[in-house]
C-alpha cells in the first residue's frame, strides 16, 4: 500500500484502514501481534505519532487491544468490528451517492438494481 499524502483523508486514518484490510485479508489474525507505531513508521516513511495514532484509533474501536510492554494485537471480533464499521459508514455512503446519481440520471430502481448484479456477476466471475 502506497500512502496517498494528497487525499484529503490524514494519514493516520489511512494508516488505521490500511491495518483494517489486512485484517479482512486474514494477514493478521486474532491475537495476532500488528506493526508498532515504529515498525509502520518505517515502513511508510511517517513520524512515529502519526503511526501511533492510527493505532489508537483501532483500540478506540476495540479492533485493536494493548498488551503492555508487548504491543498491540489483533482483538478477537475485529473482522467482524470492522465489517459492520464499512458496512454502516463506507457502504451506506456510496449506497446514498449511487442513488442520487441514477435519480439525477432518471434511472429507475429496477434498471439500478439489474445494473448492481451485472456488476456483482461479473465481479464474481474475476
Amino acid at each position: 500500500m502506497i500512502l496517498d499524502s494528497d487525499s484529503s483523508k490524514p494519514i493516520y486514518v489511512q494508516i488505521s484502514e490500511w491495518i483494517e484490510a489486512e485484517i479482512l485479508r486474514g494477514h493478521f489474525t486474532t491475537d495476532q501481534k500488528v506493526y508498532s507505531q515504529y515498525q509502520l513508521a518505517d515502513k511508510f516513511n511517517i513520524n512515529p505519532a502519526t503511526a501511533g495514532k492510527g493505532l489508537t484509533l483501532l483500540v478506540e474501536d476495540n479492533i485493536l487491544y494493548k498488551k503492555r510492554g508487548l504491543g498491540m494485537f489483533v482483538a478477537e471480533d475485529a473482522r467482524e468490528r470492522i465489517k459492520n464499521k464499512r458496512k454502516n459508514q463506507t457502504l451506506k455512503k456510496l449506497i446514498f451517492e449511487l442513488v442520487m446519481e441514477a435519480k439525477y440520471l432518471d434511472v429507475d430502481e429496477g434498471e439500478l438494481i439489474e445494473m448492481i448484479k451485472s456488476i456483482k456477476r461479473k465481479g464474481e466471475g474475476q
